[in-house]
């Protein structure tokens, strides 16, 4: 039987281990921190019981994968939740603009925009899994579906500030433009609607999510699966070079391209060393960890029902505000995810006290103190929101980095989301997964599709490493 060997233990190393074994190969998973889960994990961080979600919190993409979605996670503990409201954007006039799973409701409520908003994501959402097979994985390939990816290109290859144009009213403009700052990029830069579309579609054809119990749910139902079929997770074990390393067939790296050069040293060629160790890291994410009694008193009643709120006013005011944090510095209004995961899985509560979940965008490796600031957003939208906390957690730029190593300078999505890297992520390559060192792979977000727990990342990289293994098997006598 050969042998693998995978260092990193968040979402796409598990899936890519999963993947592994499922062709029957044996897989031993080495984990540095004590705990599994990466950036998948949850934690008692302000008061007894309530449970918070450390980084990862939605998840659009977790029950739209095509790999995940094609696991049997659920017999293995995993159960989805999903909140009345799926996404609500509030505005400076006390009202707020609504997604629901419902594309039909959605455009109900956007008035005048009701049909753009149809006519522009209507036929992506009714062929989402096809286009999640070709979206979700490398660019530089021919699809599987090109005539829906061309629907998906001419939307998603513009600037946010572009497609946005095509409505009519705030309300319409600001829900995708949230959406698209996902992407951490300043909105008037090529293809930064394309987090935005694939968000929204995504949406309505599968809602946004979360995991009962806690994003660490998800963790645990794949080192479940993954035990099942004969693999084996070790933790409290660092991995600094080759040697630290147990005898394998083939290793792969759910880390950044330039962890992968230090561990590979010397045996990394050179040409694809410079380029790892040139990868380009986004912003920062600042994030605050609130205890809320009553929870959030938002202004606009949709957002009380909302398990995600995006806090950032109009289009122009989010517009301006990823384009400082880009230029390196700090606005006075960042935009803020707000995670309310309590509406749809109330296991998350102690009483009347909920967990809210919130990290505003800040430059890379920002050092300020961003509180203030992001709870004056809060305030903007929902005054008395300080009278309500009764506990807070606070994790800077640092802080994220010290917890998880692939989050250099605060960047949770595993590189920057500039176009150059979006077309060769980590490098410009046939496979990007691929190292130049036989039998070795990268895992990590940094490779395609990018950041999500949808385990993607890893399925592509463990397929590339199966058929390195299989034909080794094929050599032997």
């Amino acid at each position: 039987m050969t042998r693998a060997v995978v260092v990193g233990s968040g979402p796409n190393g598990l899936a890519a281990a999963v993947a592994l074994a499922q062709r029957g190969h044996q897989v031993t998973v080495l984990e540095a921190h004590d705990q599994i889960g990466g950036g998948t994990r949850t934690a008692e961080l302000t008061v007894p019981g309530l449970q918070h979600d450390v980084c990862s919190a939605i998840h659009p993409f977790g029950i739209a994968s095509p790999y995940l979605s094609s696991l049997p996670l659920a017999a293995h503990g995993l159960v989805w939740r999903w909140p009345e409201v799926d996404l609500a954007h509030p505005l400076d006039d006390g009202t707020a603009a609504v997604m629901v799973r419902s594309i039909d409701d959605t455009a109900a409520g956007l008035g005048s925009d009701g049909d753009r908003w149809r006519q522009m994501f209507g036929p992506l959402v009714d062929a989402f899994d096809e286009l999640a097979t070709d979206v979700l994985g490398p660019l530089l390939r021919v699809p599987s579906h090109p005539l829906l990816m061309a629907k998906f290109g001419l939307r998603a290859g513009l600037p946010a500030t572009v497609l946005v144009r095509r409505f009519a009213t705030e309300h319409a403009r600001a829900l995708f433009a949230g959406s698209a700052a996902h992407a951490f990029r300043p909105l008037n830069r090529p293809a930064t609607a394309g987090v935005g579309v694939m968000l929204v579609a995504a949406g309505h054809r599968y809602g946004w999510p979360v995991a009962e119990g806690g994003s660490q749910a998800i963790t645990a139902a794949l080192a479940s699966l993954l035990r099942s079929l004969g693999g084996t997770i070790e933790t409290g074990v660092a991995v600094r070079s080759f040697a630290d390393l147990p005898p394998s067939d083939a290793v792969l790296f759910d880390t950044t391209p330039a962890a992968l050069a230090d561990i590979a040293g010397d045996r990394l060629p050179q040409r694809r060393a410079r380029a790892y160790r040139r990868f380009r890291h986004g912003p920062g994410a600042y994030k605050v960890d609130l205890a809320v009694r009553g929870g959030i008193p938002w202004t606009a009643e949709a957002c009380r029902r909302a398990g995600t709120v995006h806090v950032g006013g109009d289009t122009a005011d989010i517009a301006s505000a990823e384009a400082a944090v880009s230029r390196g510095t700090m606005p006075p209004r960042p935009f803020v995810l707000v995670g309310q995961q309590h509406v749809a899985d109330s296991t998350r509560s102690v009483g009347d006290v909920h967990p809210v979940w919130a990290y505003a965008h800040v430059p890379h490796g920002h050092r300020g103190d961003v509180t203030e600031a992001l709870l004056d957003q809060l305030e903007r939208f929902a005054p008395g929101t300080r009278e309500r906390v009764v506990g807070c957690h606070v994790m800077t730029p640092a802080d994220l980095a010290a917890y998880n190593a692939n989050d250099v300078g605060g960047d949770i999505t595993g590189g920057e989301n500039s176009l150059p890297q979006l077309l060769a992520r980590p490098v410009l390559a046939r496979d990007p997964y691929a190292t130049g060192i036989p039998g070795i792979f990268l895992c990590s977000a940094s490779t395609p599709p990018g950041a999500g727990v949808h385990g993607m990342c890893g399925w592509h990289a463990a397929s590339r490493a199966a058929a390195y293994l299989e034909g080794l098997s094929l050599q032997s006598p």
